[in-house]
């Protein structure tokens, strides 16, 4: 058997496949066939790949080509109609510690279970890989244990993916975000350690969706990974996987390494679900009788401090829906009760609203707008629109539309139209004048001139 091996990355003109046409020809030295395995073979041109189609069309007798490629879809369909195809798919962990465990006792040298364990993971798949890691492991010839096994390969410490993992169920973005870098500040590899944290979280989906066989791991660590499954929201469960993948397949920066894993821990962790609890800071909130007559001014009173909530907003009766045909000018006049309404659903969605300005009102559409991309695309995900239009319906007691955009962008008409009444025209200091029996000794216009 002659066998010949040619690296198609390095060989990818149609001159180095003529080369190859000319020797085709040659019987072999010894035996019946002469095999020419090209590796990487999508790397070839076109032109090559065209060189190389008469040749697979009619090949000698003694001749066999293997092509070889991790990316089919690259080849030409003329040449993939030519061959046959056959796909190496990747070996369970099981399958690879099988393998391995008896290539330990022939060669008698001793490392830890959860090490080959960690090995066999690490492979994702792929046996050669797998021996290749041994090798480096055993080269030392003493016993390998699970931290020598971690810190060779760079990856993080299977307590610090579960701790990471529990802090996000638990909603604890402290505990979380500490254990990161301490992680990172380690030795593990941030990617790693993101790959990791996206197989532990997929262990989760799978016991979630009711396929627990599918998850590579030991009973203690299934029982582990099942009480976590039973406690993370599947959106926030979702919102893990798909964060801390694109993190773990971020172009590799020396500019703040742990940056990547540090917002796809917030992200997944801003995402709520049926059993997931706001992480408003709980206030204490002293003890207040209600006060009737001033109910309706108090609903238009100077929103609260962030974080704050009183009995009133919390308790309060909604406000009355407005009657007759609805207008910007109405809806401007309105727009802290619409805050208000916001609130009472997430207040959240109540600070994104305050952070914009509404433009103008076409068609029973709203047009607010944001001063930055980010406030903007927050406002457009479906969970907090759906909330902002709500309380717009149940201030102004109709179907309202709601259609985010840049303040920058706006240029309908001229921009002071779209500029809310001021407050000594509107109906808000009216109301307070009237109920207070007060009367305006000063305006002052806010946010005030640089």
């Amino acid at each position: 058997l002659d066998l010949i091996e040619i690296d198609a990355a390095s060989n990818t003109s149609v001159d180095d496949i003529r080369e190859l046409r000319d020797k085709i020809s040659f019987s072999p030295n010894r035996g019946r066939y002469k095999v020419y395995i090209i590796d990487e073979v999508h790397m070839l041109s076109t032109a090559a790949f065209n060189a190389l189609l008469k040749t697979l069309e009619e090949p000698p007798a003694h001749a066999i080509f293997i092509l070889a490629t991790t990316e089919v879809h690259k080849i030409p369909a003329t040449v993939l109609s030519r061959c046959q195809r056959h796909e190496f798919r990747q070996l369970p962990v099981a399958t690879i510690l099988e393998y391995l465990r008896p290539k330990i006792e022939e060669e008698e040298f001793s490392i830890e279970e959860a090490a080959l364990e960690l090995i066999a993971r690490q492979a994702t798949g792929s046996l050669r890989d797998a021996i290749s890691l041994l090798d480096q492991l055993s080269s030392t010839g003493e016993s390998v244990t699970l931290d020598y096994a971690e810190t060779v390969l760079g990856t993080a410490a299977s307590e610090a993916v579960r701790g990471v993992v529990a802090a996000l169920v638990a909603d604890n973005m402290g505990e979380g975000l500490s254990l990161i870098n301490e992680t990172l500040d380690g030795g593990a590899d941030p990617r790693q350690f993101a790959r990791q944290v996206v197989d532990y979280l997929r262990g989760l989906l799978l016991i979630k969706m009711g396929n627990e066989k599918l998850v590579e791991a030991t009973a203690e660590t299934r029982a582990e990974m099942r009480a976590l499954a039973e406690e993370i929201p599947l959106e926030r469960l979702l919102a893990g996987i798909t964060a801390f993948n694109r993190a773990a397949t971020e172009r590799k920066t020396t500019w703040q390494t742990s940056l990547p894993l540090e917002l796809a821990f917030i992200e997944a962790g801003e995402t709520q679900g049926n059993n997931s609890q706001s992480r408003t800071p709980p206030q204490t909130e002293p003890v207040q009788n209600p006060k009737p007559a001033k109910t309706k001014v108090d609903s238009r009173s100077p929103k609260p401090e962030p974080g704050t909530q009183t009995s009133e907003q919390k308790s309060g009766p909604p406000p009355e829906p407005i009657e007759g045909k609805l207008s910007f000018e109405i809806i401007v006049s309105r727009w802290r009760d619409v805050l208000q309404a916001a609130r009472r659903h997430d207040p959240r969605v109540q600070a994104l609203l305050n952070s914009c300005r509404p433009l103008n009102l076409e068609g029973g559409v709203l047009i607010i707008g944001f001063s930055s991309d980010l406030l903007r695309d927050k406002m457009e995900k479906d969970h907090n629109l759906q909330i902002a239009v709500s309380a717009l319906e149940e201030v102004c007691g109709g179907k309202l539309g709601l259609r985010c955009i840049l303040s920058e962008s706006w240029n309908s008409g001229d921009p002071a139209d779209n500029q809310p009444p001021p407050m000594e025209d509107g109906g808000m200091v009216s109301t307070a004048i009237r109920e207070l029996g007060a009367h305006v000794v000063e305006v002052e216009k806010w946010p005030p001139e640089a």
